[in-house]
């Protein structure tokens, strides 16, 4: 059975249950995957592509540390709409470590959308943002999760629901509450709260149980 959005989740902002994670990039060149195994957490989203040419060099490194210690894990890719196509980006972040399979330990890779708009109008960045989504889609038959925070989804999609039905949304918003998500999804599948996770890199939970994040692994 395919991985449907609200499989996972109630229709709520929040969930029953969470589970905390965490995500990282060559910034933390040193990360303690078992401690933070150990402290509960039990996911990892890890850098490894940037635009068309940007390959994260502790992606690999970090990728089989993750594996290790028994974490699920996926990958990120940062977007530069500037630069190229969102199906030039997806196919860069496919070839260079952010597909997924079946194996249910890999998450869908997860498409960083932040910054400035890159001089794109709202339904141009939308339409960017399906040509990378929807090309990932036909290569790997899974949706990317998509990392925004309301600011930048307001400022350069014009608030889009969109991707509401297809995609999981990561919620980047530092409170001690999510808050309404943006662009109409009825809830987040992640939420990143803060930037200092006590074992490297930014803090992360997911909204629902250990069954849950299995399944968005799963599909």
């Amino acid at each position: 059975m395919k991985f449907s959005i609200v499989s996972c989740l109630g229709l709520g902002t929040v969930a029953l249950a969470a589970v905390p994670g965490f995500d990282i990039s060559h910034y933390q060149s040193s990360v303690n995957f078992a401690a933070a195994y150990s402290s509960g957490a039990r996911f990892v989203i890890i850098k490894a592509t940037e635009g068309t040419s940007y390959k994260d060099p502790a992606f690999s490194s970090h990728y089989t540390g993750a594996t290790n210690a028994g974490f699920i894990r996926g990958g990120y890719h940062f977007a530069r709409p500037a630069s190229s196509s969102g199906a030039v980006q997806a196919n860069y972040f496919l070839a260079n470590g952010g597909g997924w399979s079946g194996d249910g330990i890999t998450l869908p890779g997860m498409l960083d959308l932040e910054g400035d708009c890159a001089g794109f109008s709202t339904s141009g960045m939308v339409s960017w943002i399906k040509d990378f989504s929807d090309t990932y889609h036909s290569k790997t038959g899974r949706y990317p999760l998509l990392y925004t925070n309301p600011s930048w989804w307001s400022t350069c999609t014009g608030g889009s629901s969109a991707f509401v039905n297809t995609n999981p949304l990561v919620l980047a918003r530092y409170s001690s509450s999510a808050g309404t998500p943006p662009g109409g999804w009825p809830y987040y599948t992640i939420w990143q709260f803060n930037d200092a996770y006590a074992y490297g890199g930014d803090s992360d939970t997911f909204n629902g149980d250990l069954a849950g994040l299995k399944r968005l692994a799963s599909g």
